[in-house]
Parts: C-alpha cells; sequence; structure tokens
C-alpha cells in the first residue's frame, strides 16, 4: 500500500505539490518513536457542490467533489499527508477521529483548539503517522456544523505481516450513517444561538449519504450492498450523523461485533445494534447459505431520551443477493427495531463489550489512579438578553456544560498558546475537576440552571493515571451524550445508572478486559468511568459528540504537559499552521 497507491485513492494528479513539504514532514519519521512505513499524499479541495436528495436540491461543501468524502487507507504504521485546500467561504479545519497524534496534535484539526482554522482561499498540510492502531476510523470537519457534509472513511489495516484476530472476511465493505437537512445547516445552527432554542432536526437519515425507500422520492437513492450466499463479510460502521444515536440491523440476519472505535472486542452477536455519533463498529455478516428471498432491508432508527424534538424517521438500505426493481425496495419488511426511547436495549448492548486482552493485544488499563475527577455533563441555561425575546426554557437560552463551564471559543489556538508558554487571555488551567455545587444529579434538578463560562483546561503532568467519572444530569431532561476524547483511547471500567457512589461503585470495575474506545455515551441518567494514561503531550478536546451539545458549550480541553525525554514532548508546530 505504497504511496503510489495513495495517490490515486486521494486523487492527487502528482506528487510535485509535496516535494517542499515532504522533505520537512520526513523529520517525523526520523523521531524516536515513530516507525517508518509506507507514506500516502491525499489532497482535499473543499468546494461548494449541488447536490439532490429527497428532492431538494442544495449546495453543499464537499471534498473533491464527493458526498460522502473520498476513503483513506494505510496500514499500522504507515504515514498520511494531506493537502486540505479551502476553496468554500467558511472557514474549515479536518479531524482524524480516534487517531492518536503522538506528540503531534498540530494535525489533530479542531478549530481553535490544535489550530486556527483554515480560511477561505487558504491551504494546510495534515502530516501524521498511524502509530499502534488498526481498524475503522474516521474523518471529518471540525468547524461549526460543516461535518454534516464533510466526513469519510479512514481504514487502518493491520501491519502486512498480520492478519486479523478473526476468520478474514470476504469483503470489507464501510457503512456511513449520515443526517441529511433540506435546509442550509449552517443556518439552522446559527437561528437556534440567536434565539435560544433547540435547532430544527434533520429531514432524513443516510446510508452512505443515501436516504432510501422509505422517504419522498428517494427510491433510486437507495444503497444497495450486493452480496453471494454464504460468504462472511466485514461491515465497518460508522456513525457520522450530527445529533443522533442510531440503531441499526439486518432483517432475518445477526451481526457479529468484533471491533469498536479501532480496538478489537471479543466477539458478540446480536440482531439489533446502536452505536453513537464518533462511533466506529466492526461487525461479521454471514450472509445466508439458501437465501429466502433475493433481498432484506438493512435500517437505522434514532435512540434518544431527549424532551426535546428529534428527528423520529427510519432510513431503509437494501442487501441485495440477486437484482431486484428499485420500487420493490419499498416493500422488502424492515428489521425490528426498539423503539425510540429504549434505553434497556441500548444497555443490555452496551454491557457485550470486553477488550480482547489476548497476548497480543493486551488491554493495558491503569490499576493505579494519581488523579480522580468527576465530571457532570448536561444541558443548562443562559439568560435571555435584555434586549430580545429567547426560545429556550422558560424563556431563557439553552446552554450546556461539563462542571457547569459551558466552554467559550478561544481567541486563538489553545495549542499555540501552550507552545509558546502565552496563555494571558486566552486560557486558564482552573477547570473545576469536580462539581462546583453538588446536588441529586439524576433526580430533581435545581433551582438555579445558569452555567458558567470560560476557556478552561485540566493540566495533567506527563504520565498521570486518570480515572475520569462522567456523570450524567436530569437538568433540561435527561439524555445520553456520547463523548469523544481527542489524542487518546480510554478504558471503559464501569458504568450505571443513578448517581456514582465512590465507595460502592468502585468494586465492581472491570479491571480484568474493560473496553477500549475514543467516544462513549454517558448513559441516560448515569455514569461511566474511564482511565486513560496521559501519555501524549498537548492540548486535547473531549466534547460531546451531539454537534448541538458542543454548539452549546458541552467540552474542554486536557493541557498535558511535556515529559523529561526528548521523545516525551511536543513535536515543533508546522511552517503552514493557520492564522487566526
Amino acid at each position: 500500500m505504497g504511496a503510489r497507491h495513495g495517490l490515486r485513492r486521494g486523487h492527487a494528479a502528482s506528487a510535485c505539490p509535496f516535494i517542499a513539504f515532504a522533505a520537512a514532514a520526513a523529520v517525523l519519521l526520523a523521531l524516536p518513536g515513530l516507525a517508518a512505513g509506507d507514506t500516502h499524499y491525499y489532497t482535499f479541495n473543499v468546494r461548494m457542490t449541488n447536490v439532490t436528495r429527497l428532492c431538494v436540491t442544495k449546495s453543499i461543501p464537499t471534498v473533491n467533489g464527493q458526498f460522502p468524502g473520498p476513503k483513506l487507507t494505510a496500514r499500522e504504521g504507515d504515514r498520511l499527508v494531506v493537502k486540505v485546500h479551502n476553496h468554500i467561504n467558511y472557514n474549515v479545519s479536518f479531524h482524524w477521529h480516534g487517531v492518536r497524534q503522538l506528540r503531534n496534535g498540530w494535525a489533530d484539526g479542531p478549530s481553535y483548539i490544535t489550530q486556527c482554522p483554515i480560511q477561505g482561499g487558504q491551504s494546510y498540510v495534515y502530516d501524521f503517522t498511524v502509530t499502534g492502531q488498526r481498524g475503522t476510523l474516521w474523518w471529518h470537519a471540525h468547524f461549526s456544523w460543516l461535518r454534516v457534509h464533510l466526513y469519510g472513511p479512514l481504514v487502518i489495516l493491520p501491519k502486512r505481516a498480520e492478519g486479523y484476530p478473526f476468520p478474514r472476511p470476504y469483503k470489507e465493505v464501510p457503512i456511513l450513517f449520515g443526517e441529511w437537512f433540506n435546509a442550509d445547516t449552517e443556518a439552522v445552527i446559527n437561528q437556534a444561538l440567536q434565539t435560544g432554542g433547540g435547532p430544527n432536526v434533520s429531514d432524513a437519515y443516510t446510508f452512505n449519504g443515501l436516504p432510501g425507500p422509505t422517504y419522498n422520492c428517494s427510491a433510486r437513492d437507495t444503497y444497495n450492498l450486493k452480496v453471494k450466499p454464504g460468504r462472511t463479510y466485514m461491515l465497518r460502521l460508522i456513525n457520522s450523523a450530527l445529533n443522533d444515536e442510531l440503531f441499526f440491523g439486518i432483517a432475518n440476519h445477526t451481526l457479529t461485533v468484533v471491533e469498536a472505535d479501532a480496538s478489537y472486542v471479543k466477539p458478540f452477536t446480536v440482531q439489533t445494534l446502536v452505536i453513537s455519533p464518533g462511533q466506529a463498529m466492526n461487525v461479521l455478516l454471514t450472509t445466508a447459505p439458501s437465501p429466502a428471498s433475493p433481498a432484506y432491508a438493512m435500517a437505522i432508527s434514532p435512540y434518544t431520551n431527549t424532551q426535546g424534538t428529534f428527528d423520529n424517521t427510519t432510513a431503509a438500505a437494501v442487501l441485495e443477493y440477486a437484482p431486484m426493481p428499485a420500487a420493490a425496495a419499498r416493500s422488502l419488511p424492515l428489521p425490528a427495531l426498539p423503539l425510540y426511547n429504549d434505553t434497556g436495549a441500548v444497555t443490555n448492548f452496551s454491557r457485550n463489550f470486553r477488550s480482547l486482552a489476548s497476548a497480543q493485544y493486551p488491554a493495558a488499563v491503569p490499576l493505579a489512579v494519581d488523579r480522580h475527577l468527576l465530571f457532570t455533563v448536561g444541558l443548562g441555561t443562559d439568560p435571555c438578553p435584555s434586549n430580545q425575546t429567547c426560545q429556550g426554557p422558560n424563556g431563557t437560552k439553552f446552554a450546556a456544560s461539563i462542571n457547569n463551564n459551558s466552554f467559550f471559543r478561544p481567541r486563538t489556538a489553545l495549542l499555540e498558546a501552550h507552545y509558546q508558554r502565552r496563555y494571558g487571555g486566552v486560557l486558564l488551567a482552573n477547570f473545576p475537576t469536580t462539581p462546583p455545587r453538588p446536588f441529586n444529579y439524576t433526580g430533581t434538578p435545581p433551582n438555579t440552571t445558569f452555567v458558567q463560562h470560560g476557556t478552561r483546561v485540566v493540566p495533567l503532568k506527563f504520565n498521570t493515571s486518570v480515572e475520569l467519572v462522567l456523570q450524567g444530569t436530569s437538568i433540561q431532561g435527561a439524555e445520553s451524550h456520547p463523548l469523544h476524547l481527542h489524542g487518546y483511547n480510554f478504558f471503559v471500567v464501569g458504568q450505571g445508572f443513578g448517581n456514582f457512589d465512590p465507595v460502592n461503585d468502585p468494586p465492581k470495575y472491570n479491571l480484568a478486559d474493560p473496553v477500549e474506545r475514543n467516544t462513549i455515551s454517558v448513559p441516560t441518567a448515569g455514569w461511566v468511568a474511564l482511565r486513560f494514561l496521559a501519555d501524549n503531550p498537548g492540548v486535547w478536546l473531549m466534547h460531546c459528540h451531539f454537534d448541538v451539545h458542543l454548539s452549546w458549550g458541552l467540552s474542554m480541553a486536557w493541557l498535558v504537559n511535556d515529559g523529561p525525554l526528548p521523545n516525551q514532548k511536543m513535536l515543533p508546530p508546522p511552517s503552514d499552521l493557520p492564522k487566526c
């Protein structure tokens, strides 16, 4: 899988534009701890493209004119060099979701955290090596709500000498679940932030960008997965939806889960799975040796306990054993998916996840803990400005927070400020590590639901072992929150409903084979306990992967300081780092 292959997949005309920065970036490969592999060059041209769905044509941002965007493929240990040219009027940046970016936060992508965004007419090169990871990840825009259209799969194959810890599938297929809005999504979120109310919801869910036969005039816009009888397929599932956790199933078929967020798990078989925005999951599908029908329906539908409105529709796609007319897809029986608020089904599914914890793929969960932190996660409110009427709860504006701190976007990138040690006016290292005002988190909400605002981080010494308990709250309604941590994987050592009990819950932790992930849903009216080792210096965002909650401030950042050794220190910034 050499550079030549990467060029073809990335739609770059030649390697010439890369000569100048390839020499400088080669320094990365010479540094300790970064193994040399193949290099793959890709070019992302971000342009407006006319796309039609649900009989609505609109101009959307795309990468290389594709929706969803191109698949990136590499092997563990390979280097990717992605040159982004921004030809649209919006600022943009790209995040390589789940890639650890060891010592190299400059390639992580969240705007105003690790870089200033790429402005219209400007370019930036993301140059990073995939170290010690293999599996399904993905890439997406990380500015405002642009990721609704700007996303694609990032497939990391095992090293050439290594196979999978399960029989090799006949074929591998990425399937990205998404959302389609007939309206302009930037106008949707901007209006919501102005009025203080909840944003308008999507008009359809999609399989690889296609809504399918359950929606108006979409029978021809149906994703068809052609299969052969008696074969095993690996579906690389990615939830790239903006604001919705999703149930997924295939009528008359079972699915065997073998990987979560590019970490192998002990295989388990289900008829229905649930996947949160930001999460990836590899499942094995063994087709029927003698199918009773030429085709079967695949479907996704939402899981939510929100008190607000949501897109309560079902999208369908086709598992096709033999050709059939497009119109016939409408009559295929849908798989029996749980009701939209079936938290029990979600809990039963989530309990199955266990790390492989083998000699080759150990579960290196920290057993001793240096720092214990408790973060409340949930919604809140802001007072309505005196000169307007607001549409949030009781005339307020919706907000969201962690430990009652709603993240305030800085004027420059936090990573740059940290590297230059110029913190004044940019960030404060006083993020609350326990709730400022304890209350019955999953019971009756407090009288005051106003949040505080600030650009605050938690500083950590290099190699600190962290236990973080994420506690959901019932303020403005209890719902689950998919939390994503940049720059790290973490181990999910425990979870439960109600309020976390620091005496009685930790003895029940799974420290033998906890699942390793980069995105986890805090259960509705419950808690989840995570552990990770802070061995990657830089500034790393942690946020809810519902973009509406991210827009309302449900995020924070960890500032992990350099270690004493040369290979424990941040790399210097690239020369083309965008300016704010």
